[in-house]
């Protein structure tokens, strides 16, 4: 914990200070008159978080690349919406950009009616890394594997309790998806985010938890048994915990920090920066904070985002009509 803490401080402090010269500045960005100026990097965030961190690494990368500070400014509230309005309602000049979660692009949308349109008000940079969830369960809980738990909470309907980190939170929905694709009925207790959650499924006051496969790396195997992934395939970080996947073909959950900006960015600017979120997704230093952080590199191009945020809003509409909540 401390070496986590220690590398978000230095982040912290080399992203405000990072690339003042421009010496070797890319022709193309020459040509373009961009960035002339510092550039925003919105957080929705406070600082310390993964999203906060990726945030970090990528203004370190585009400050020493493209010669101007990338500076990033943590936008906190709403939990994360008032960071997306403010992105949203920013000039479209590559002078503001936001590292955005799922959340704020495809579960808000789908909870509630938000103050800007996921689609229409930006512009997909790259979905720079995904984190995929894990169910787990206390180690004394019966069922040991996917199909014993299904077996297990067919013949209870309604009687075993799971946890998540909040109604209408991305673990919630998660569950609530998988519930459906099972055809079982179980008890949900919310909390007050995924931290709680997790202490009292390790203290065996709740038997069940969904939530970031960060949150279960570093009780798997001890005090939390992990039954399965979310992602598509078996994560690398948890090579023997299968796919839900392998029981549910198509399944397939995670939360993302992707760049955005703007709706209505220059193309030039937008094919800019996903080139250098690629690039710096190539570099051994990057990628071994990201993987200290759980978290698995995309780098996707802005029209593979584009549809992974379309896939993902009709995934998160169907998972809260599926767990009915209104908030």
């Amino acid at each position: 914990m401390t070496t986590r803490r220690a590398l978000l401080k230095s982040l912290a402090g080399g992203a405000l200070v990072a690339g003042a010269a421009t010496a070797g500045l890319p022709l193309a960005a020459r040509a373009s008159g961009w960035p002339e100026r510092p550039v925003r990097i919105l957080v929705p965030f406070a600082a310390g978080g993964n999203t906060d961190g990726i945030a970090r690494l990528l203004a370190l990368h585009l400050s020493d690349k493209l010669g101007q500070q990338f500076v990033v400014e943590n936008r906190t509230g709403g939990g994360g919406t008032i960071a997306a309005e403010a992105t949203a309602r920013s000039p479209a000049d590559g002078y503001t950009l936001m590292v955005a979660a799922v959340a704020q692009i495809a579960v808000f949308p789908a909870l509630k009616k938000t103050n800007y349109d996921p689609v229409a008000d930006f512009a997909p940079i790259s979905n720079v890394a995904n984190n995929p969830f894990c169910l787990v369960a206390n180690p004394s809980f019966p069922a040991k594997t996917v199909g014993e738990l299904v077996a297990y909470a067919r013949e209870r309907p309604g009687k075993i309790t799971y946890a998540s980190g909040g109604i209408g939170s991305i673990g919630h929905l998660t569950m609530a998806l998988f519930l459906k694709r099972a055809g079982l009925e179980m008890a949900h207790t919310p909390y007050r985010g995924g931290a709680p959650a997790v202490a009292d499924v390790i203290a065996g006051h709740v038997p069940l938890y969904f939530g970031n496969l960060s949150e279960a790396l570093p009780h798997a195997g001890g005090a939390l048994r992990a039954l399965a992934v979310s992602s598509a395939t078996r994560s690398p970080k948890l090579p023997d915990v299968p796919a839900v996947a392998e029981f549910y073909p198509g399944f397939k959950t995670d939360t993302w920090n992707g760049l955005i900006a703007p709706a209505g960015t220059p193309k030039e600017i937008v094919d800019r920066l996903a080139s250098e979120v690629r690039a710096a997704l190539k570099e051994k230093k990057t990628l071994d904070q990201l993987d200290s952080f759980g978290v698995d590199p995309i780098g996707s191009t802005p029209e593979e985002f584009k549809a992974t945020i379309a896939a993902d809003l009709v995934l998160w509409r169907e998972a809260v009509k599926d767990a009915n909540v209104a908030l």
